[in-house]
């Protein structure tokens, strides 16, 4: 298995942890004792680049969760992302190859076919350790995976830089909707521990892509390895009434759960 993500300063590692066992400890059990946590609270955003009827495009997703107290939510172990319908993923030319979790967590990305890279983003993390909030950025890319049941299956895969360098793999589906849904992205993300006692790093910035935007394959032929862009997501040639819907769910690794949805509109 890959190293988990730690998300947590060496440097400060000594100072924080006498002051979350010292100060703290008390102050959740008090928190256990009184009953649900802050809840949590989620916007979404999404864009379609380009945005040409009838063409191939990139979608690009985003979402930010925070609570309605302002402190740090529960870590994030579920999503749900729900895509328009019509859009044509068979003819994107995209994931032509498959990866493993296996090849990721030996060799990251680079072990990975070039054809089998579906998007990338950036994600942030924090931890709460008392009265200070640690935060990690972390790069992330997907990949097409083995088929799952007749479903496509995708791999996640996240690399922390700052202030600790580490790697986690996390699966995905893609599974049916209904209307006036085309599909459902249904992530399963595993926690990611600290120290002992304290909480669990919570995802609470994602952006990502899934299309051709920035990404380059290649082929072989003749001999050569040549680059090429794949045609993208193909749009409908007609845009629905109110454009481009997307919504999310999110659960929450103390039961709690969170929505929310977006649009894109027509083009002109």
């Amino acid at each position: 298995m890959p190293t988990n993500l730690a998300f947590v300063s060496l440097s400060l590692l000594g100072v924080l942890v006498g002051a979350w066992l010292a100060i703290n400890v008390g102050a959740a059990n008090n928190a256990d004792a009184a009953g649900a946590g802050p809840q949590p609270t989620a916007k979404l955003n999404a864009a379609l680049t380009p945005e040409r009827l009838g063409q191939g495009t990139t979608i690009t997703f985003g979402f930010t969760i925070a609570t309605t107290t302002g402190q740090v939510p529960s870590p994030l172990t579920g999503l749900d992302l729900y895509y328009p319908a019509n859009l044509g993923i068979g003819t994107s030319g995209l994931g032509l190859e498959t990866c493993s979790a296996a090849v990721l967590e030996a060799d990251g990305p680079e072990g990975c076919p070039s054809q089998s890279q579906m998007g990338y983003g950036k994600g942030l993390v924090e931890v709460p350790f008392g009265p200070e909030v640690l935060s990690e950025s972390a790069q992330t890319s997907i990949f097409m995976a083995q088929i799952q049941e007749g479903h496509i299956g995708l791999l996640f895969f996240a690399e922390g830089h700052s202030p600790v360098s580490a790697q986690i793999v996390f699966h995905g589906l893609v599974l049916p909707a209904s209307g006036p849904f085309g599909g459902d992205l249904d992530t399963t993300i595993p926690l990611v521990p600290t120290l002992p006692g304290a909480p669990n790093a919570a995802l609470v910035q994602l952006r990502s892509t899934i299309g051709p935007l920035h990404l380059t394959y290649f082929e072989h032929s003749r001999g050569k390895y040549r680059p090429y862009h794949p045609r993208g997501i193909v749009l409908p040639l007609t845009c629905p009434r109110g454009g481009f819907r997307f919504s999310a769910s999110f659960s929450f690794e103390d039961g709690s759960h969170a929505g929310a949805h977006t649009s894109v509109p027509c083009p002109r």
